[in-house]
């Protein structure tokens, strides 16, 4: 497994980390606690050692789950986890609603402290290794949300801070109340948008890039079956990118590419999560996973090295086929 270093805090993880957004159920259909424990220890088994999670994963539900599976190996993962979703206020900004819970973006200094010690108890933990802005609030300056962080990081409550779903004008007013360790945004094959904006500012910054929907809320794990339906409140149901049209790109890409990955002995996800790695622009590609064998594949991703030939096919396969996917 290829390692990495989470900026200027030095905490060393994985450059694979578990996603477990869908292991709390909402927006994928529901959920399988028992499958998901099993799959964090599969990952943990599979030397992935970042485990990203947040309260909003089914209103603590995967906070939940990951504290219950750490049980007795907590000191072999590096756990990022979140603030900002609110449900316990009505502060702030209204996001969205989960369950017949109105959610807001609010990142106010006492709410904040509150998230803090609810986080703690379902992790079933007394640290956070990385606290993270999950997405940003415009009603609180910045300066206030950073000396909330700073005073978390004074009591050993959490070991390094995070921001999610930033512009760079907005890390980069982070970065004048104090260090960041970790940015995260989306980042796949398909979704690239940051290596214009975030990525330079990460770099001068020393700070980590940790990319999340690595397989592109699996569109990049592989062909999908034409005949396969999404269904429930699975957001892919409504997703324009998994449509009929577009299965038929990705099929004609995948078949592109079925010798590179052959000639690798891989899967088509493993692959794409390698070409995460190799494009340089993250240092850590997340993955969800919601069962053991989706778990492992992730993992053994984190070990695939890819001749610079194979990313160049791979990046000129893309801009045939997967150009309409954007």
């Amino acid at each position: 497994m290829k390692t990495t270093t989470l900026g200027p805090s030095g905490i060393e993880c994985s450059a694979i980390g578990l996603g477990t957004w869908a292991m709390g159920g909402w927006m994928w259909g529901g959920q399988d606690s028992a499958a998901a424990t099993d799959a964090i220890a599969a990952s943990l088994d599979a030397g992935v050692t970042l485990i990203d999670t947040a309260p909003a994963y089914g209103l603590g539900a995967s906070e939940s789950i990951v504290g219950a599976a750490l049980k007795g190996r907590r000191h072999e993962a590096v756990v990022a986890t979140k603030c900002g979703l609110v449900w316990h206020t009505q502060k702030g900004t209204h996001f969205f609603d989960e369950d017949g819970h109105p959610v807001y973006r609010y990142l106010g200094r006492e709410s904040i402290f509150h998230e803090a010690e609810e986080s703690l108890k379902r992790l079933q933990t007394d640290y956070i290794d990385l606290y993270i802005t999950h997405w940003q609030d415009s009603t609180t300056p910045v300066e206030e949300t950073m000396d909330a962080l700073l005073t978390l990081k004074q009591q050993g409550k959490i070991r390094a801070i995070g921001v999610s779903n930033a512009s760079p004008e907005t890390l980069a007013e982070y970065l004048q109340y104090g260090p960041v360790d970790a940015a995260q945004e989306r980042y796949s094959l398909i979704d690239r948008e940051i290596e214009q904006t975030l990525v330079p500012l990460c770099t001068r910054h020393n700070v980590a890039m940790l990319g999340y929907s690595s397989l592109a809320l699996g569109l990049l794990a592989g062909p999908i079956d034409p005949a396969r339906e999404f269904t429930g409140d699975d957001q892919r149901a409504s997703n324009p990118r998994f449509g009929t049209a577009n299965r038929a790109r990705l099929k004609a890409f995948f078949d592109e590419l079925e010798p590179v990955r052959r000639q690798l002995g891989c899967s088509f996800g493993q692959l794409m999560i390698a070409w995460t790695l190799a494009s340089g622009n993250v240092s850590v590609a997340l993955c969800g996973a919601r069962v053991r064998v989706q778990a492992i594949e992730n993992a053994t991703a984190g070990a695939l090295d890819l001749p610079e030939e194979a990313v160049q096919r791979i990046d000129e396969a893309a801009a045939r086929h997967l150009q309409a996917l954007a």
